[in-house]
Parts: structure tokens; C-alpha cells; sequence
């Protein structure tokens, strides 16, 4: 595993930007491609997805630009149900939708003639979901994540309050009379993410596109999603960017263990949180320097 010191160093312009749409499952979802400008061959690709509730113009743009400075055209994109994207059914963290979604990308970026090659990069709770993408298509190449997120539903018991606890969540979201709750809030204790940096921050993810919105339907697949189950499917080269200080690390050790693929590590300091890797300057640089080198190898 490799350790990197940070420091501050000034983020590469030329980037371009273009609005991309693509069917998924019946629905057409909203993206946004960024490309070093001037690209005057085919590029190599990656497909750059999220932390759960969140949108394309919050760390998945973030990323995707860098990776973009770096020469690797990138796609952000909302999923099905979520920013700009359709879908009836509103604000569902749904890994088994999601990753399909990840697979329409896929699709939409092998039809166009300046991708050359694909690649995918989850950060936070998508690494499962971009994981387990990676591992049964062979058009992804490798796969890329950044303060990985990786529960199984034993973990998520603990996380949420017990067996009781989680059994009462799920048997809310199997009712699924239509309620929202309020996605984060610094003074609404309902909200599922009660005084959560970045997600609460107007200067950070509390940005104007950010639905800011949590389906009680999420609860099931979210609770009963394992995560670490592509660990046992996935032959493709791995690399896990992190810190001591992410917010599941005991997740990402565990399918460290079960992997049997090509796995790099880059951990940052233990001051990095894991809400330090969506946005903070020299974090998300380390990160973006990490992830464009390996893609690039």
C-alpha cells in the first residue's frame, strides 16, 4: 500500500463539458461528459458515479473534471429517480437499479466513436454498485474507488441500530406508502442525515441541484444489499483509494480479504475524512492524481 503525503497544487484547465443523455431500463437519465479540450483522438474513458442520494453536479462532477484535467474523458451522470434524470419512482437508493444504470452508461459510451477504451470510478457508497458493474462487463477494464463505502447486510445491522432496528426500517420501506424524508439537515433529527458534513453545507454538496430527498423504499434494498459479494466475480484490476479515517473501513478490508483480482492501494492521512475525500482540495487532487495513474497504466 502506498502512502501519500498532500499538497496544495493547482487544478489543470482545459476541460470542456457537454450534456449527454441515454436510455436506461425504460427511462432516459442526464449526464454530463467532460473531455480535455482539444482531444483530437479517441480517448480513454471513465464512468464516475456517487455518494447514495446524491447528483451529478455534487462529487461525481467534482471527479469527473479532474479526471478530465488529467486526460480521461468522463461521464457524470444522475441515476434513474434522482437530479434531472426520469423515473417515477423518486429518491430510491437502489443498488440493483443503480448498477444497471451504470451498465446503460456503458452502453452509451461504447456507441460513440471519440472512447477508445472504459473504465469505472465509484466513490463512497457506488463502489459497491460500480464494483459489481466492473465485474461481469468486459468492456470495463478496470475499477477505481475513493473512500469506498462496501456494506453487507450484517454490516449494515450494526450500522443502523441493531437487528430490531433494521428489521423496523426494512418493514417501513416493504409499506412503501410514498413517504420522503428530508435527505440531510443540520436541525431536522429526522432527516437520514442529521448534521452530516458536506451534505448540510451550502458552501459543499447542499448545492441547488441536490434533491436533498431519501425514499422510506430505500430502506429495503439499501439494508439487503451486500456489497461485497462482486468480490468473488471480479478478475479485473482494482485500486481502493482511502484514508484510516473513511467511514467504513472495516468494509473495504473485508473485501480486501475476499478479493482474489489485482488490487492497488493509496491511503491518505488519517485527518482525510471521508467527507473530506468528496471535496477537499488537496484530497480530491491526491485522489484524482491516483485514479488517472492507474487508469493510464
Amino acid at each position: 500500500m502506498k502512502t501519500i503525503n498532500l499538497q496544495n497544487t493547482p487544478t489543470k484547465t482545459g476541460v470542456t463539458s457537454e450534456a449527454v443523455s441515454f436510455p436506461s431500463h425504460g427511462v432516459t437519465l442526464k449526464g454530463t461528459l467532460y473531455k480535455p479540450e482539444g482531444a483530437a483522438s479517441a480517448l480513454p474513458a471513465a464512468i464516475v458515479t456517487g455518494a447514495w442520494t446524491t447528483v451529478k453536479e455534487q462529487m461525481p462532477g467534482t471527479y469527473a473534471r479532474e479526471l478530465a484535467a488529467r486526460g480521461i474523458a468522463a461521464l457524470a451522470f444522475d441515476f434513474t429517480g434522482w437530479g434531472e434524470s426520469d423515473g417515477d419512482r423518486r429518491y430510491v437508493e437502489d443498488p440493483e437499479v443503480k448498477t444497471a444504470d451504470i451498465k446503460a452508461a456503458v452502453d452509451y459510451l461504447s456507441g460513440r466513436d471519440d472512447i477508445s477504451s472504459m473504465s469505472g470510478l465509484g466513490v463512497c457508497a457506488s463502489s459497491g454498485y460500480m464494483a459489481a458493474a466492473v465485474a461481469v462487463d468486459d468492456r470495463l477494464s478496470k475499477v477505481a474507488l475513493v473512500a469506498p463505502w462496501l456494506h453487507d447486510p450484517a454490516m449494515a445491522e450494526g450500522i443502523y441500530g441493531g437487528v430490531e432496528n433494521a428489521k423496523g426500517l426494512i418493514a417501513a420501506s416493504e409499506a412503501d406508502d410514498g413517504a420522503v424524508l428530508v435527505g440531510a439537515s443540520a436541525t431536522d433529527e429526522n432527516s437520514v442525515m442529521y448534521q452530516a458534513p458536506y451534505y448540510t453545507e451550502e458552501d459543499r454538496g447542499l448545492i441547488p441541484a441536490y434533491d436533498n430527498k431519501f425514499a422510506v423504499a430505500s430502506w429495503k434494498p439499501w439494508l439487503t444489499y451486500d456489497a461485497q459479494a462482486s468480490a468473488d466475480r471480479l478478475t479485473k484490476p482494482m485500486l481502493m483509494v482511502g484514508s484510516p479515517s473513511i467511514a467504513l473501513p472495516a468494509g473495504a478490508e473485508a473485501y480486501e480479504a475476499r478479493m482474489t483480482a489485482p488490487l492497488e492501494k493509496v491511503w491518505l492521512g488519517d485527518d482525510v475524512t471521508q467527507f473530506d475525500f468528496y471535496d477537499r482540495v488537496d484530497a480530491v487532487k491526491a485522489s484524482a492524481d491516483a485514479v488517472a495513474d492507474f487508469f493510464n497504466s
